[in-house]
């Protein structure tokens, strides 16, 4: 069964934003975009303005989508990552909300290439971004109430 997660790539001045937090199975501090699960119910774009808002007390516009990563993690779950660009306010300071978050740090490419990462998608959503990579919100469709 398939997890369902979003990520955001915000960038300010040629930083990008990471979060610190801990490896779920080393306990070791590794860095992610502001990232998470989508909950049940809950539309992809009001996820990911959600978990920017939790992992770094930022309110996250989404300007486009990066793109979509299927990925087996080491612990054998399969996770598909939905990842956004997009932008905060200029000049907000991170401050995490959500306790997990040890802190925010704003690295250039060359600082995340030498950094321990939750995944490779970290680095790839990354990349893609710095290679223009965008594509319109509505190339995943948002979630629908049945009638």
């Amino acid at each position: 069964m398939w997890a369902l997660t979003v990520a955001a790539v915000i960038e300010r001045e040629g930083s990008f934003l990471f979060v610190e937090e801990p490896d779920k199975v080393t306990g070791q501090p590794v860095l992610n975009q502001p990232a998470g699960h989508v909950e049940p119910g809950e539309s992809l774009l009001d996820a990911v303005v959600r978990e920017v808002r939790e992992e770094a007390g930022l309110d996250f516009s989404p300007t486009a989508i990066v793109g979509l990563y299927p990925l087996k993690a080491a612990n054998g779950q399969d996770y598909f990552r939905i990842c956004y660009s997009g932008t905060v306010p200029e000049g907000a300071v991170a401050s995490p909300e959500d306790t997990d978050i040890l802190r925010c740090h704003w690295l250039s490419l060359a600082e995340l290439r030498t950094a321990k990462l939750r995944s490779g998608w970290v680095l790839r959503c990354l990349e893609d971004a710095l290679a223009g990579k965008r594509y319109p919100l509505d190339l995943v469709a948002d979630i629908r109430q049945e009638r």
